[in-house]
């Protein structure tokens, strides 16, 4: 299969036949096009157009697209749907992402949406995920799965299995539950096939199966699922029952998420958001590190400013600020980036002690060695040794300090439940900055006899 590639061209001949009311040759171009190519040929259109390519397709098709739209675009297009034609697009889809449209509608008009929706069980089980906060297992999990009572003989399992199998998409496991529905095991199919009819499920279900509660982080499973290389994971509530199941393209989208919010922190952007949002949105997000990084420079000049007497007699110190303060910088950035890697995919072992040791004999090593090369170059250029290696000096302690600090911030901020990923950013660049150029003058001073 050719992979779907949007042009302008293509773009052109929709807007023309979507224009012109073309319903036919429409339908026809966009017939055999996936959902997800489609979402992205709409997130182009105007809202209008979008809204006539949703209501001019099957709704077993519009459905995922909606799910795969932009969230501004969604918005628009649910705005211009009635609230019947909204609960028809809900019905095709799994509870979970119904539920996540759901969530997204103006509140005066949910529970109009709700009562359109002819499967009353379909209704209430979006209802039921409408309770869990976005940001645990239950706010991501879907009610669709297949489950069996360990009472039950294999006769009648197999039967009840087929019948539970019509609404879900992708059967991944068999759950296993008790009389109270607690979750007890899972079931083969190798198990199921070669065992007599008449054998209760008790005597063949797997008692081992791991799962997680409704209010665990979605982070968390993401870990689980990842460590185990699970395809479905099941959710239980506090007492042990099984209220549904996250599937691997749930936790996929989760990890993105997480891996867009973290890679913005570490640029110095505090907020979610697009290339696409309003300057006022793109503002917000960007100046609170901005401001920090204008501090930071602000008291950088005001330590060059206490050494002004050592620099008018020493100018070649000054020539190699930039240099102290990128370095600097670097290396927190590169420490703190290894430790919030290490905290992200629970990686990271041993205790903070010999965490900060190993970080610091790094920094010393990779400090000594570019030292060496700074003391000869500064030396055969301007011919002054104690210079040379008062600068020298004051690298290799610049470059140890900022491991340190590059490794300790972001364990002290997951110790204290904020998001390490801050540590990567403009924070420890700006912080590594500062001290930086006051180790390197007052090591400068010192040496010099200043």
């Amino acid at each position: 299969m050719i992979p779907f590639k949007l042009t302008e061209d293509l773009l052109a001949e929709i807007v023309e036949l979507i224009d012109a009311n073309n319903k036919e040759a429409l339908h026809l171009l966009l017939e055999e096009v996936h959902f997800a190519d489609v979402a992205e040929i709409a997130n182009e259109l105007s809202s209008e157009q979008a809204t006539y390519l949703i209501k001019l397709l099957d709704s077993n098709k519009t459905s995922d697209i909606l799910t795969e739209l932009d969230e501004d675009v969604r918005e628009a297009i649910l705005n211009n749907l009635s609230s019947k034609e909204i609960a028809g697009e809900l019905e095709e889809l799994d509870t979970d992402d119904a539920a996540d449209i759901v969530a997204e509608l103006p509140k005066e008009i949910v529970q109009e949406v709700i009562s359109e929706i002819e499967d009353r069980e379909h209704a209430r089980h979006i209802v039921d995920l409408l309770r869990y906060d976005e940001n645990t297992a239950g706010g991501l999990m879907a009610k669709e799965l297949v489950k069996v009572n360990e009472n039950w003989t294999v006769l009648r399992c197999v039967k009840e299995m087929r019948a539970q199998a019509e609404n879900v998409t992708r059967v991944h496991s068999i759950y296993v539950v008790d009389d109270d529905e607690k979750l007890k095991g899972r079931l083969s199919l190798k198990d199921l096939l070669t065992t007599s009819t008449t054998n209760p499920i008790k005597n063949v279900y797997i008692p081992k199966v791991d799962s997680v509660n409704v209010n665990e982080k979605p982070e968390e499973v993401a870990k689980i699922m990842s460590k185990y290389d699970l395809e479905a994971i099941p959710v239980i509530d506090e007492i042990g029952r099984l209220v549904g199941r996250i599937t691997i393209d749930d936790i996929v989208d989760v990890i993105r998420e997480e891996a867009e919010k973290d890679y913005q922190l570490a640029a110095g952007i505090s907020q979610d958001v697009e290339a696409d949002d309003s300057i006022w949105m793109l503002t917000r997000a960007r100046l609170p590190w901005l401001f920090l990084g204008l501090l930071g420079g602000l008291g950088a000049a005001a330590i060059m400013g206490n050494f002004e007497e050592m620099i008018s007699k020493h100018a070649i110190l000054f020539f190699f600020t930039p240099l102290i303060a990128a370095m600097a910088g670097n290396v927190g950035v590169q420490s703190s980036a290894i430790i919030v890697q290490g905290l992200a995919n629970d990686d990271l072992k041993g205790s903070i002690g010999n965490r900060l040791i190993k970080e610091m004999l790094l920094a010393l090593l990779n400090g000594v060695i570019l030292a060496f090369v700074l003391l000869f170059f500064t030396w055969i250029w301007k011919g002054t040794f104690m210079t040379a290696l008062a600068i020298s000096i004051s690298l290799i302690t610049v470059i140890v300090v900022a491991g340190i600090i590059g490794t300790f911030t972001p364990l002290f901020l997951h110790k204290r439940g904020i998001d390490p990923a801050i540590a990567t950013g403009p924070f420890i660049t700006t912080s590594n900055d500062i001290f930086g150029i006051l180790i390197y003058f007052t090591i400068a001073k010192v040496l010099l006899g200043i």
